[in-house]
Protein backbone atom coordinates (compact mmCIF):
# COMPACT_ATOMS: atom_id res chain seq x y z
CA UNK A 1 0.00 0.00 0.00
CA UNK A 2 1.03 3.74 -0.65
CA UNK A 3 1.71 5.91 1.61
CA UNK A 4 -1.40 8.76 2.11
CA UNK A 5 -0.73 12.63 2.59
CA UNK A 6 -1.61 12.02 6.29
CA UNK A 7 1.84 9.45 6.49
CA UNK A 8 3.70 11.76 4.76
CA UNK A 9 2.89 14.23 6.65
CA UNK A 10 3.48 12.88 9.94
CA UNK A 11 6.86 11.15 8.46
CA UNK A 12 8.30 15.18 7.72
CA UNK A 13 6.76 16.28 11.00
CA UNK A 14 9.01 13.76 12.93
CA UNK A 15 11.88 14.86 11.30
CA UNK A 16 11.92 18.23 12.89
CA UNK A 17 10.22 16.75 15.79
CA UNK A 18 12.80 16.51 18.88
CA UNK A 19 12.48 13.09 18.93
CA UNK A 20 14.46 11.86 22.21
CA UNK A 21 12.61 14.32 23.82
CA UNK A 22 9.31 12.92 23.09
CA UNK A 23 10.70 9.48 23.83
CA UNK A 24 11.90 10.52 27.12
CA UNK A 25 8.01 12.42 27.84
CA UNK A 26 6.29 8.93 26.73
CA UNK A 27 8.81 6.50 29.01
CA UNK A 28 7.45 8.57 32.05
CA UNK A 29 3.88 8.54 30.77
CA UNK A 30 3.96 5.41 30.69
CA UNK A 31 5.05 4.50 33.89
CA UNK A 32 2.57 6.51 35.52
CA UNK A 33 0.84 4.53 38.36
CA UNK A 34 -1.83 7.28 38.78
CA UNK A 35 -5.18 4.98 38.38
CA UNK A 36 -7.41 7.56 36.63
CA UNK A 37 -4.76 8.18 34.07
CA UNK A 38 -2.70 4.64 33.57
CA UNK A 39 -6.76 2.75 33.29
CA UNK A 40 -7.39 5.59 30.24
CA UNK A 41 -4.53 4.37 28.42
CA UNK A 42 -5.14 0.74 28.78
CA UNK A 43 -8.78 1.07 28.04
CA UNK A 44 -8.05 3.03 24.70
CA UNK A 45 -5.53 0.94 23.57
CA UNK A 46 -7.63 -2.57 24.18
CA UNK A 47 -10.69 -0.79 22.58
CA UNK A 48 -8.68 0.56 19.60
CA UNK A 49 -6.57 -2.62 18.53
CA UNK A 50 -8.65 -4.92 19.86
CA UNK A 51 -5.89 -6.17 22.08
CA UNK A 52 -6.99 -9.73 23.34
CA UNK A 53 -6.33 -9.96 26.93
CA UNK A 54 -7.65 -13.80 27.66
CA UNK A 55 -4.71 -14.65 26.27
CA UNK A 56 -2.59 -12.70 29.07
CA UNK A 57 -1.42 -14.00 32.33
CA UNK A 58 -3.16 -11.42 34.02
CA UNK A 59 -5.90 -10.73 31.52
CA UNK A 60 -7.54 -7.72 33.99
CA UNK A 61 -6.30 -4.72 31.83
CA UNK A 62 -7.02 -1.88 34.58
CA UNK A 63 -4.93 -4.38 37.25
CA UNK A 64 -1.47 -3.93 35.70
CA UNK A 65 0.03 -1.12 37.85
CA UNK A 66 1.18 1.08 34.51
CA UNK A 67 0.48 1.33 30.83
CA UNK A 68 4.08 -0.11 30.28
CA UNK A 69 3.69 -3.21 32.92
CA UNK A 70 0.03 -3.65 30.77
CA UNK A 71 2.02 -3.04 27.46
CA UNK A 72 4.79 -6.06 28.07
CA UNK A 73 2.24 -8.09 29.97
CA UNK A 74 3.33 -11.90 30.08
CA UNK A 75 0.90 -14.47 28.23
CA UNK A 76 -0.49 -17.65 29.97
CA UNK A 77 2.11 -20.96 29.40
CA UNK A 78 0.40 -22.24 26.36
CA UNK A 79 -0.38 -19.32 24.76
CA UNK A 80 1.90 -19.48 22.59
CA UNK A 81 3.32 -23.40 21.67
CA UNK A 82 7.04 -23.75 20.79
CA UNK A 83 7.89 -25.73 17.64
CA UNK A 84 9.96 -27.94 19.00
CA UNK A 85 11.42 -30.09 15.93
CA UNK A 86 15.39 -29.92 16.79
CA UNK A 87 15.85 -28.09 13.03
CA UNK A 88 13.12 -25.43 13.76
CA UNK A 89 13.74 -22.34 14.14
CA UNK A 90 10.90 -20.06 15.32
CA UNK A 91 9.44 -16.69 15.46
CA UNK A 92 11.07 -14.65 17.99
CA UNK A 93 7.70 -12.58 18.60
CA UNK A 94 3.97 -11.86 17.41
CA UNK A 95 3.82 -9.41 14.30
CA UNK A 96 3.69 -8.64 10.61
CA UNK A 97 6.29 -9.90 8.24
CA UNK A 98 7.90 -6.91 6.81
CA UNK A 99 10.53 -8.56 4.68
CA UNK A 100 11.97 -11.99 4.46
CA UNK A 101 15.25 -12.78 1.99
CA UNK A 102 18.85 -13.16 1.86
CA UNK A 103 21.35 -9.83 1.75
CA UNK A 104 22.65 -9.31 -1.38
CA UNK A 105 26.01 -7.60 -1.88
CA UNK A 106 25.78 -6.12 1.37
CA UNK A 107 22.07 -4.83 1.11
CA UNK A 108 18.68 -5.92 3.06
CA UNK A 109 15.71 -4.82 1.43
CA UNK A 110 13.34 -2.26 3.39
CA UNK A 111 10.24 -2.08 1.07
CA UNK A 112 9.61 -2.04 -2.45
CA UNK A 113 12.44 -0.28 -4.25
CA UNK A 114 14.07 0.98 -1.26
CA UNK A 115 17.41 -1.13 0.73
CA UNK A 116 19.81 -0.12 3.20
CA UNK A 117 23.57 -1.17 4.18
CA UNK A 118 23.94 -4.07 6.11
CA UNK A 119 27.18 -2.55 7.06
CA UNK A 120 25.27 0.43 8.30
CA UNK A 121 22.49 -1.32 10.04
CA UNK A 122 25.69 -2.96 12.33
CA UNK A 123 26.97 0.26 13.59
CA UNK A 124 29.74 0.21 10.95
CA UNK A 125 31.30 -3.41 11.97
CA UNK A 126 33.04 -4.38 8.64
CA UNK A 127 34.11 -7.51 10.41
CA UNK A 128 30.57 -8.43 12.08
CA UNK A 129 29.52 -7.24 8.18
CA UNK A 130 31.53 -9.86 6.79
CA UNK A 131 30.10 -12.45 8.96
CA UNK A 132 26.47 -12.03 7.67
CA UNK A 133 27.04 -10.90 4.07
CA UNK A 134 25.17 -13.08 2.01
CA UNK A 135 22.83 -14.71 4.93
CA UNK A 136 19.25 -14.60 5.68
CA UNK A 137 17.22 -11.72 7.28
CA UNK A 138 13.95 -11.64 8.55
CA UNK A 139 12.19 -8.26 9.48
CA UNK A 140 9.06 -8.33 11.68
CA UNK A 141 7.05 -5.26 12.48
CA UNK A 142 5.43 -5.60 15.78
CA UNK A 143 1.81 -3.36 16.43
CA UNK A 144 0.60 -1.73 19.52
CA UNK A 145 -1.82 -5.02 19.50
CA UNK A 146 0.60 -7.68 19.36
CA UNK A 147 2.96 -9.49 22.33
CA UNK A 148 5.96 -7.51 22.96
CA UNK A 149 8.17 -9.54 24.47
CA UNK A 150 11.25 -10.91 21.83
CA UNK A 151 12.40 -15.24 22.25
CA UNK A 152 14.97 -16.91 21.02
CA UNK A 153 14.46 -18.34 17.38
CA UNK A 154 17.37 -21.15 18.56
CA UNK A 155 18.78 -22.02 21.64
CA UNK A 156 22.14 -20.29 21.84
CA UNK A 157 25.22 -18.78 23.84
CA UNK A 158 25.19 -15.12 24.43
CA UNK A 159 28.60 -13.62 22.64
CA UNK A 160 28.10 -9.91 22.72
CA UNK A 161 25.58 -7.16 22.39
CA UNK A 162 25.85 -3.79 20.29
CA UNK A 163 23.95 -0.24 21.47
CA UNK A 164 23.53 1.72 18.29
CA UNK A 165 22.35 5.41 18.83
CA UNK A 166 20.22 7.02 16.46
CA UNK A 167 17.25 8.20 15.07
CA UNK A 168 13.76 7.33 16.59
CA UNK A 169 11.23 7.50 13.76
CA UNK A 170 7.84 5.51 13.03
CA UNK A 171 8.99 2.12 11.96
CA UNK A 172 5.33 1.38 10.11
CA UNK A 173 5.10 0.15 6.52
CA UNK A 174 3.98 3.62 5.71
CA UNK A 175 7.30 5.15 7.05
CA UNK A 176 9.60 2.17 5.63
CA UNK A 177 8.62 3.85 2.51
CA UNK A 178 9.37 7.17 2.99
CA UNK A 179 12.49 7.23 4.69
CA UNK A 180 15.92 6.01 3.54
CA UNK A 181 17.78 3.63 5.55
CA UNK A 182 15.42 3.77 7.99
CA UNK A 183 16.47 0.61 9.88
CA UNK A 184 20.00 1.78 9.55
CA UNK A 185 18.98 5.24 10.99
CA UNK A 186 17.00 4.24 14.34
CA UNK A 187 18.41 3.41 17.40
CA UNK A 188 18.67 -0.61 17.67
CA UNK A 189 20.65 -3.20 19.70
CA UNK A 190 22.14 -6.19 17.99
CA UNK A 191 22.47 -9.24 20.48
CA UNK A 192 24.93 -11.93 19.28
CA UNK A 193 24.76 -15.90 20.08
CA UNK A 194 26.24 -18.64 18.97
CA UNK A 195 23.98 -21.59 17.87
CA UNK A 196 23.53 -25.48 15.73
CA UNK A 197 23.18 -23.01 13.16
CA UNK A 198 26.10 -21.01 13.47
CA UNK A 199 26.28 -17.25 14.63
CA UNK A 200 22.98 -15.22 14.80
CA UNK A 201 21.94 -11.94 15.59
CA UNK A 202 18.39 -10.55 16.69
CA UNK A 203 18.16 -6.75 16.29
CA UNK A 204 15.98 -4.63 18.29
CA UNK A 205 15.03 -1.59 16.42
CA UNK A 206 13.95 0.98 18.30
CA UNK A 207 11.09 3.23 17.14
CA UNK A 208 8.85 7.03 17.95
CA UNK A 209 7.59 6.63 21.35
CA UNK A 210 10.04 3.32 22.15
CA UNK A 211 11.41 4.96 25.56
CA UNK A 212 13.56 1.87 26.12
CA UNK A 213 14.79 -1.80 25.39
CA UNK A 214 15.33 -4.17 27.62
CA UNK A 215 16.62 -7.52 27.86
CA UNK A 216 16.98 -10.59 30.58
CA UNK A 217 20.76 -10.36 30.91
CA UNK A 218 21.06 -6.73 31.54
CA UNK A 219 17.88 -5.40 31.87
CA UNK A 220 17.13 -1.56 30.62
CA UNK A 221 19.97 -1.24 27.90
CA UNK A 222 21.09 2.57 27.54
CA UNK A 223 24.47 2.95 25.81
CA UNK A 224 26.62 6.28 24.82
CA UNK A 225 24.86 9.05 22.53
CA UNK A 226 28.28 9.45 20.53
CA UNK A 227 28.47 5.65 19.08
CA UNK A 228 28.05 2.16 19.47
CA UNK A 229 28.66 0.71 22.88
CA UNK A 230 29.64 -2.82 23.55
CA UNK A 231 29.15 -5.60 25.53
CA UNK A 232 31.14 -9.04 25.78
CA UNK A 233 30.01 -11.98 27.66
CA UNK A 234 32.94 -14.57 27.78
CA UNK A 235 33.11 -18.34 28.66
CA UNK A 236 33.83 -17.46 31.78
CA UNK A 237 30.65 -15.87 31.88
CA UNK A 238 27.84 -17.79 29.74
CA UNK A 239 24.39 -16.81 29.30
CA UNK A 240 22.68 -20.02 27.75
CA UNK A 241 19.01 -19.40 26.33
CA UNK A 242 16.58 -21.95 25.16
CA UNK A 243 14.92 -22.09 22.05
CA UNK A 244 11.30 -19.97 22.71
CA UNK A 245 12.84 -17.87 25.63
CA UNK A 246 12.34 -14.87 26.35
CA UNK A 247 15.14 -12.60 25.98
CA UNK A 248 14.47 -9.06 25.99
CA UNK A 249 11.62 -6.50 25.40
CA UNK A 250 10.48 -3.27 23.93
CA UNK A 251 8.49 -0.79 26.25
CA UNK A 252 6.13 0.81 23.37
CA UNK A 253 6.27 -1.10 19.67
CA UNK A 254 8.85 -1.90 17.13
CA UNK A 255 10.77 -4.17 14.42
CA UNK A 256 12.88 -7.14 15.29
CA UNK A 257 15.43 -8.40 12.85
CA UNK A 258 16.77 -11.61 12.73
CA UNK A 259 19.74 -12.57 11.00
CA UNK A 260 21.77 -16.28 10.15
CA UNK A 261 25.55 -16.48 7.97
CA UNK A 262 25.54 -17.43 4.52
CA UNK A 263 23.95 -21.04 3.72
CA UNK A 264 22.87 -21.82 7.19
CA UNK A 265 19.38 -21.99 6.96
CA UNK A 266 16.23 -22.21 4.52
CA UNK A 267 13.09 -19.93 5.39
CA UNK A 268 9.87 -21.57 5.20
CA UNK A 269 8.00 -20.54 1.91
CA UNK A 270 4.94 -19.71 3.97
CA UNK A 271 6.85 -17.02 6.02
CA UNK A 272 6.51 -13.73 3.48
CA UNK A 273 6.19 -10.28 3.77
CA UNK A 274 2.80 -9.23 4.75
CA UNK A 275 1.77 -12.87 6.62
CA UNK A 276 1.15 -12.16 10.29
CA UNK A 277 3.47 -14.54 12.12
CA UNK A 278 3.12 -15.51 16.01
CA UNK A 279 5.97 -16.40 18.69
CA UNK A 280 7.06 -19.86 18.81
CA UNK A 281 5.93 -20.99 14.99
CA UNK A 282 8.07 -22.15 12.64
CA UNK A 283 9.64 -20.12 10.02
CA UNK A 284 12.14 -21.88 8.89
CA UNK A 285 14.61 -24.68 9.10
CA UNK A 286 18.55 -25.49 9.73
CA UNK A 287 20.40 -25.79 6.69
CA UNK A 288 23.65 -26.83 7.99
CA UNK A 289 24.92 -28.19 10.98
CA UNK A 290 27.21 -25.35 12.82
CA UNK A 291 30.93 -25.68 12.13
CA UNK A 292 33.82 -26.53 14.89
CA UNK A 293 35.11 -22.53 14.53
CA UNK A 294 32.35 -20.12 15.56
CA UNK A 295 32.48 -16.92 13.42
CA UNK A 296 33.02 -13.42 14.61
CA UNK A 297 29.93 -12.02 17.03
CA UNK A 298 29.41 -8.72 18.70
CA UNK A 299 32.51 -7.25 20.02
Amino acid sequence: MEPGFKDKFLTAVLKVLPQHLLAAGMYRITRSTWKPFKNMLIREVVSRYAVDMFEAENPRPTSYPSFNAFFTRALKADARPVAQEADAIVSPCDGKVSQVGHVRQGKLIQAKGHDFELLELLGGDEELSDTFDGGAYSTIYLSPRDYHRVHMPLSGRLRGMIFVPGDLFSVSEATAQLVPNLFARNERLICGFDTIAGPMLVILVGAIFVGSMETVWEGEVRGSEDGPSTWLYEKSHKILLKKGEEMGRFNMGSTVITMFAKNRIVWDKAFAPGVRVRMGQRIGRIRLPATKKSARHPA
